[in-house]
């Protein structure tokens, strides 16, 4: 589904109010989950990337960046996903050669090309298969909510650009959970700037003074340079094309046209013609995201170009304080 435009600030339409009663639901559902939670202590370290809002906050992104940087100071690392968009269950080592999106869902198959990567429904057995695998730390993409499982690390990413939206729980706005009660288990906040929805005053505001706020900002790979002062043609399915959008118009693109499909869309032969249709139209170049470009096979993907974005840090010596207890857990 697409998030609904109501949910990006307070005071837009009729709707959070009238499902203010799911919302409360939504949210006594949340909190009883976490009074009937039992985390199991896993023999491996583990790290958990999540987010307070309903997709679109750049966890993947900043979880191959922890991972690598894990990799970088000597640890064994992997990513845990759940594999949303896919049919698998798991417990699963991910071939990205091999597998599909419709298998092992788009963001799994993005981090195996970074490092290992298990796919589980169950997050209690994949860090299983991880550490019989010899794996040291087992970063998750998501999974803050899930309390199946016992963090050493959990970080909260962000958008700097959203914010936490209307400040109302879903149905009703885009809150997993009630920020006070998600920073109160996080061990540090990561904003993704640039920080336009005042996001790190709002944390500020909430959360225990003691905790660390980091910030980075999404960057363009070098492989992606040649985009650079492009006329282009963007589409995306993910949580908030608008972000994708934003980020080509920071690298010097002219985004002529924007087309925003819902998240995890499964694109239609008919549907990528008429994007291409546009393009030659505009004299553009056709681009995606990486997350959309895992779910077009070889021919789907032709003459389509990829936005490979990476992450940038504020301060490098602040992460390295940060995943320092991991190196050497257990």
């Amino acid at each position: 589904m697409r998030a609904p435009e109501w949910w990006a600030a307070p005071g837009c339409g009729p709707w959070p109010r009238l499902l203010a009663p799911l919302a409360w639901a939504w949210g006594l559902g949340a909190r009883a989950r976490f009074c009937a939670g039992r985390p199991r202590r896993a023999p491996i370290g583990v790290v958990c990337v999540g987010n307070l809002t309903a997709g679109g906050a750049g966890k993947t992104p900043v979880a191959i960046s922890l991972g690598r940087h894990l990799t970088a100071r000597g640890a064994s690392a992997a990513f845990l996903s759940r594999g949303y968009g896919g049919s698998a269950l798991g417990p699963l080592r991910v071939d990205a050669d091999a597998d599909g999106a419709a298998d092992v869902g788009d963001e799994a198959l993005i981090l195996a090309r970074a490092l290992p990567t298990w796919v589980a429904r169950d997050r209690r057995l994949g860090v299983r298969d991880a550490a019989a695998a010899g794996i040291s730390v087992v970063v998750m993409d998501d999974g803050f909510q899930d309390p199946s499982v016992a963090k050493d690390l959990s970080v909260v990413v962000v958008d700097g650009r959203f914010g936490f939206g209307n400040g109302r729980l879903i149905p009703a706005g885009p809150l997993r959970e009630r920020p006070a009660d998600g920073l109160k288990r996080a061990d540090a906040a990561i904003v993704v700037e640039p920080d336009e929805a005042g996001a790190e005053e709002r944390i500020r505001t909430i959360a225990d003074a003691q905790l660390p706020v980091l910030f980075c900002r999404r960057r363009p790979d070098p492989s992606s340079a040649r985009l650079a002062g492009a006329d282009v043609v963007a589409f995306a399915g993910i949580g908030r094309p608008e972000g994708f959008f934003a980020t080509l118009r920071e690298m010097g693109c002219c985004v002529r046209a924007g087309h925003a499909f819902p998240d995890h869309h499964v694109y239609g032969a008919g549907e990528l013609e008429q994007l291409r249709a546009d393009a030659r139209a505009r004299e553009a170049v056709l681009v995606t995201t990486a997350k959309d470009a895992a779910r077009l096979g070889p021919e789907d993907a032709r003459g389509i170009e990829v936005l490979t974005i990476t992450i940038e840090w504020r301060d490098e010596a602040a992460l390295d304080a940060l995943v320092s207890p991991l190196l050497g857990v257990r």
